[in-house]
């Protein structure tokens, strides 16, 4: 809900927190004692919504929002891999756009250790810890954004009690986002020398495009594994529905409930169907016309279109062509 909120501007004051809706209490409590870290978290939710409907553009489900809560209608509120491929792709742009902010400086270094020192981040310090990385304020970069990530977004499954089915389900998919990123960490290096020669470079780990995030998370979702509940010793804990599947990965998302068809407007449901979508004639995937309009027929409307063609280079400095005019076909969904 934060991606939709550009009428509030900067959040820069406590009283702001108690007005952004869709947050526990608990994320109000760290939006008030966090409050230079909370833009970067709507980025990294207008982020998340912007790539979700990247992915989704050529599916019946193209990730399209509401003016409700929650934004996505009940598609998040039960588990499909819809709702897992969402939790997982905000829990990544959380993460991302923290760590964007706080690698190019508009974090302040010195506000995040007040902050440390005030108590709020103990719970980013023990996961920093557990990744092998010692508190040191922005150095740490991708450590900080993914522990961030895990201490804002996870507290609203660990408030209702992680041993549920859907809790255990979200909180696996919010990691599998976060892994998107830490998994997909490249180098880059500088060289340093005269004239251009590399008689040493200087390397340092970059995060991935985000587009790449949505992409192997998408791979995710097409090859996502259903699962139920099962208990070993008193652990709860999310195994495959069916017992030939091999078990899932931390990078994998899993989901619990069938996916609907999505072919239907049912508005009360957060489905807007597939009616007047475009669609492609020639394509068999579902992208094509009979699987995206549902067997329902399409309509086919000729468009002409108006296009820079035969562009020549005139010395000294420009470029002129000539407008040429061709018909498409348009084919949307009845």
């Amino acid at each position: 809900y934060l991606a939709k909120l550009s009428s509030v501007g900067s959040i820069s004051e406590e009283e702001t927190c108690e007005k952004l809706k869709g947050l526990i209490q608990r994320q109000v409590q760290m939006c008030k004692r966090n409050l230079e870290v909370m833009d970067s978290v709507r980025r990294g939710a207008q982020l998340a919504i912007e790539e979700c409907q990247y992915q989704f553009r050529n599916r019946r489900w193209n990730c399209s929002t509401l003016d409700t809560l929650p934004v996505f209608g009940k598609v998040v509120t039960q588990g499909t891999r819809e709702a897992a491929f969402v939790y997982a792709i905000s829990s990544a742009g959380v993460a991302f756009a923290v760590t964007r902010a706080c690698s190019s400086g508009e974090l302040d270094k010195s506000g995040l250790e007040r902050t440390s020192k005030a108590g709020w981040l103990s719970p980013i310090s023990s996961v920093l810890s557990a990744l092998g990385f010692q508190w040191s304020g922005c150095s740490d970069n991708i450590a900080y954004g993914v522990a961030f990530s895990q201490s804002f977004v996870d507290v609203r499954e660990r408030s209702k009690g992680a041993s549920s089915n859907r809790a255990l389900m979200n909180l696996h998919n919010n990691e599998a986002g976060r892994k998107a990123i830490l998994n997909n960490m490249r180098v880059e290096c500088k060289c340093h020398g005269v004239s251009g020669s590399c008689e040493f470079k200087t390397c340092w780990k970059a995060m991935p495009p985000f587009r790449k995030v949505g992409n192997v998370l998408k791979e995710k979702f097409d090859g996502a594994t259903e699962v139920e509940q099962s208990e070993i010793g008193s652990t709860k804990v999310l195994v495959p529905k069916n017992s030939q599947f091999k078990p899932h990965t931390d990078e994998d998302l899993v989901y619990l409930d069938s996916s609907p068809d999505f072919c239907d407007h049912d508005l009360k449901n957060g489905v807007l169907g597939t009616s007047g979508r475009q669609c492609n004639k020639t394509s068999k995937a579902i992208d094509g016309c009979e699987l995206m309009c549902c067997g329902r027929g399409f309509h086919t409307d000729e468009v002409e279109v108006v296009e820079r063609c035969s562009c020549k280079f005139h010395w000294c400095c420009s470029v002129k062509c000539k407008p040429c005019h061709r018909v498409v076909e348009i084919h949307t969904c009845r």
